[in-house]
This record gives C-alpha cells, structure tokens and sequence, in this order.
C-alpha cells in the first residue's frame, strides 16, 4: 500500500510539473521585414516597423530578453512550428483556418483591405468587370484566399512572395492592382515618390470570413503560458498609453479598432 501510495506521489508530482507555467527568459519573435509599416529591412539588414516596435515593448513589458528573428512569409509559420522562434508577429490575421494549426492573441491590430490601382484605371469590381484583369497577391494571404474565393474563375491572380514585388510590376504595368492591406499599401505606394499617380479603388473588405478578427501573434498550442503572458502584455501596453505612442508613430488612425 506504502508503495502505491509512493509512486501515486511520485506520478502527481511528474504531472504537476509538466503543468507549471515555462519560464520565459527569452521570446524570440519571427518578423517578416517585407511589409511597412508594419514591418521593413533596412540596408544594414535591421528590422523596423511597427510589428519590431510592439516585439521589444511586449518583451520589456514581460520583462525578457527580445530577440528578432528575420523571416520570410512563406514558411513563417512552418518555421514557427519547428522551433525556429517562439511567436510571430507580422500583420498575420486571425483566421480559423491558422487556429488549426497555432494559437494566437488577442488582436493587437486592425486594418481594413483595399485595392489599390494607377488613377483612371476604371476597374469594376464585379466578377464580370473583373474578368482576365491581373490583380497581385502576396502569396498564401487571405488576400490570396479572398480573391481566390470571390474571383478565382475571373480575375487573373498574379501571386508573389512579397509586396515589393507586387509594387514593382504595378507600376510596370505587368498588373491592374494590387490587394493588400490599406494601411501597408498607403506606406508602400501611395506616401513613396510617384504614389500620386495611384489611388484606392474599389470596396473596404473587412469579412471575419476572410480577414479574420484582426492582427494577433501566433504561437505554438503547446505553448499557453506565452500566449497569457502576451496577452496581459499587450492589455497592460494599451493601458498605459504605450501602445498608442507606438502606433502615432506608423499610423494617422486608430490602428486598433473597437
């Protein structure tokens, strides 16, 4: 009986202490670098933006060390999943189909979707009107999925691995337009030089069905102790107005929404 007894002890505590919280020293944070102001590389090879800016607020406010991790879009989150970092953090939307594969914050962000095209460029925004027009998507977005969904049979979707991509060839005018978030194209097009020769067109997409519930930082579903920590994090940033100052910093609205 001392003997059972001993090992029921034993086997509690084994269980106990797979349950205890992970002390998080460390949270590195995968970051795509490819997508102002959210994110962009700078010649040196350093990342900024908003999404760097949020990474080293969290991480001071949890009091670890932050550490960046460069990543590009395509495998982030593969590369998530194989222990590459901890979270990311790169304007990802909160979709069902990623919550089968990780968990995520609260949102940290929210920001309308837009089309955006050369002035005068005339495209009705119809299946029909849309009809062999070449419209770019960064590659596995839910701008991909969404076009794919509404205009795949119409539109002919030029898909890349970065928004500078989609950039170039729109104003080489290899595309009609460019689908992306409002808040990246404005910074990408519309406030560089030449960007007076574009303009939004078209509707603000905000669907949950495509575009999820807003920004949140992915993490592993293992991995709930980081996803609290996060989440008090970015609640305690918004409360003392460090999120705010941050955000003034990117963006001429509330980034944050209600």
């Amino acid at each position: 009986m001392k003997k059972w007894l001993l090992m029921a002890a034993v086997a509690a505590t084994a269980v106990s202490g797979f349950a205890q919280a992970k002390e998080w020293q460390t949270v590195r944070f995968g970051i795509e670098g490819a997508y102002p102001p959210f994110s962009w590389t700078e010649a040196d090879g350093s990342l900024r933006g908003f999404d760097v800016d949020m990474a080293n607020a969290l991480c001071q406010e949890m009091q670890v060390e932050c550490r960046i991790v460069p990543q590009d879009w395509d495998g982030i989150i593969p590369s998530l999943l194989a222990r590459k970092y901890d979270a990311i953090i790169a304007a990802m939307s909160i979709t069902e189909e990623r919550k089968k594969r990780v968990d995520f914050t609260e949102k940290y962000a929210l920001i309308p979707n837009k089309f955006i095209a050369k002035k005068g460029a005339g495209l009705d925004f119809t299946p029909e009107g849309l009809k062999g027009v070449r419209i770019g998507v960064q590659r596995a977005t839910t701008h991909d999925k969404y076009l794919t969904d509404n205009y795949g049979r119409s539109v002919n979707i030029v898909r890349y691995g970065s928004f500078d991509e989609a950039y170039l060839d729109l104003a080489n005018g290899r595309i009609s337009a460019v689908l992306g978030d409002a808040s990246a194209l404005e910074e990408g097009v519309l406030n560089n030089v030449g960007g007076e020769a574009y303009e939004f067109v078209g509707p603000s997409l905000t669907d949950p069905k495509w575009f999820g519930e807003g920004f949140g930082i992915a993490v592993r579903k293992q991995d709930k102790t980081l996803t609290d920590q996060l989440n008090k994090a970015i609640a305690s940033l918004r409360e003392k107005g460090i999120y705010q100052e941050i955000a003034a910093k990117y963006f001429n609205y509330d980034v944050y929404g209600d």
